[in-house]
């Protein structure tokens, strides 16, 4: 039985103008080399260069000055090491050495897709049929840096998005950063990144077994600096920063707009990016409600699963995913817990997925097999598009399958309410496919999604068209609960 699906005529495209200030250090030497010509100008020449600075990129950045002075902080210790008295440099002269240090980035100039949905926290001043919502995208700029961004919209009765204007100035968020840790669960975690315990051994056994970031980075550079030092443990102690670098908050500014914040690759595990946020609100056993989301961290040769979550888009706390199960890409959580448990989706071995549950929101064990690939559009690899979605009738999964020519579609599937791991049906054909138009683009042939929701009855589907730009369609849900319920 086929469902209709009805596209509408909405489309995220990338935006070039949208660029955030990102920190620039072009190496030892040549940093040395920048700040020996600049500490030559005198104060009237430092004013002018920094004046023309100003007048040319401070419309374009929220408070420009500030980030100048801060990219500056950042490289003090080679200034410092090069006999120059720091604290006697003039703020000018710090915020033009730190110019030097800034770069502008285009975060979307590439492809804005991966879509997910959430509604809003608020749904006040609402007409009958209305709602609020939230779209993440994952933005792709020079050289695929992914980041997150935000849309807000408002869904009016016939399922129309009306797009909220975005706001002009990107903004970054402050971090801060976890510096005590568990030693026992650190270990736990370096375990399942697979780094090789030789390499490492004598610099843990040293730890105490809750240690300080700062003691644990001095005794990991100290062993980095061994001119000697070979690549495989180099490697290793690399990755043992780079996991402790992966805890943090996230706080933006009150006065910025939520179309204003950008998600930025922070920590070393995520240096070459955020991949696919699915985002899900998230209600609790006492009736409270957060918004959470897993996403993949990639330092450009291993990626580590992380979740995210807040109570307000302004303040976000980022921390790497544990266990057995927490391996590989595409997590997504149930939006409640099922009998007092927490439940995640799955694609541990890259082809089928799974399910898991679990106490705690950031520890997964004991993955079980949920669905493999039954269909040709899907042989492949099997994989979830974005959290379950409750229903009446059983939670219902949008999936994704890989077929021939690696094209890849949209399923859905239906699952046990109390047993999840009970598959009800699954649609035997795709329930969205690329259109001849939607064919071409970064990676052909896909359309693909990270999180739906369900408004006015209707099956609310975003979805990014070749990894370029995106659009959302509509189901009804009467006709899809009813074709999922005769395909078992």
């Amino acid at each position: 039985m086929r469902v209709s699906v009805i596209r509408k005529d909405i489309k995220f495209t990338p935006d070039s103008k949208r660029v955030v200030a990102r920190y620039f250090m072009n190496g030892e030497e040549r940093t040395k080399q920048m700040v020996s010509r600049i500490m030559m100008l005198n104060e009237k020449q430092v004013l002018e260069t920094l004046e023309q600075t100003l007048r040319e990129f401070a419309r374009r950045h929220r408070n420009i000055s500030a980030i100048f002075f801060r990219h500056c902080e950042k490289i003090k210790p080679i200034i410092e090491a090069m006999q120059i008295d720091y604290e006697a440099m003039t703020l000018d002269r710090k915020m033009l050495i730190g110019s030097y240090c800034t770069m502008e980035y285009a975060i979307e100039s590439a492809a804005i897709f991966n879509p997910s949905i959430i509604e809003d926290f608020d749904q006040s001043g609402l007409e009958a049929g209305e709602k609020r919502v939230i779209i993440s995208f994952r933005a792709t700029g020079e050289g695929h840096i992914s980041s997150i961004v935000f849309r807000r919209g408002i869904l009016d009765k016939d399922n129309n998005l009306q797009v909220m204007k975005i706001g002009h100035n990107i903004d970054k968020a402050e971090i801060e950063h976890k510096t005590l840790f568990n030693k026992e669960r650190f270990l736990l975690k370096l375990s399942e990144m697979h780094t090789q315990d030789r390499y490492i051994a004598q610099i843990m056994q040293d730890l105490p077994n809750e240690f300080e970031f700062a003691v644990l980075k001095s005794m990991v550079n100290t062993a980095l600096s061994d001119p000697s030092i070979r690549q495989e443990r180099r490697t290793a102690l690399e990755e043992i920063l780079w996991l402790a670098d992966s805890f943090y908050d996230l706080q933006f500014k009150h006065d910025s707009d939520l179309t204003e914040r950008v998600i930025f690759p922070i920590s070393e595990s995520e240096s070459r990016g955020i991949e696919d946020a699915r985002f899900v609100r998230f209600e609790d056993d006492d009736g409270s409600s957060r918004v959470m989301a897993t996403y993949t961290a990639y330092n450009g040769h291993a990626i580590l699963p992380k979740l995210i979550s807040t109570e307000d888009f302004y303040t976000f706390r980022v921390m790497p995913l544990h266990g057995a199960g927490a391996q590989n890409k595409n997590l997504a959580l149930f939006p409640r817990k099922i009998k007092g448990k927490y439940a995640m989706l799955s694609r541990i071995d890259g082809v089928n997925n799974y399910i898991m549950y679990s106490d705690r929101v950031t520890q997964w064990n004991v993955p079980i097999l949920l669905q493999e690939p039954r269909y040709p559009w899907e042989f492949t690899q099997i994989g979830n598009c974005g959290s379950p979605l409750w229903t009446p009738d059983g939670w219902l999964v949008i999936t994704h399958g890989v077929g021939t020519m690696r094209r890849y579609c949209i399923g859905a599937s239906l699952l046990d309410l109390e047993d999840p791991s009970i598959e009800i049906g699954r649609l035997s054909e795709p329930l969205l496919s690329p259109l001849e138009d939607e064919r071409e683009g970064y990676v052909p042939n896909v359309v693909y999604s990270c999180g739906a929701i369900i408004h006015n009855n209707s099956l609310i589907l975003p979805y990014a068209v070749s990894d370029y730009s995106s659009t959302y369609a509509v189901v009804n849900m009467d006709e899809l609960i009813d074709a999922l319920k005769k395909s078992k």
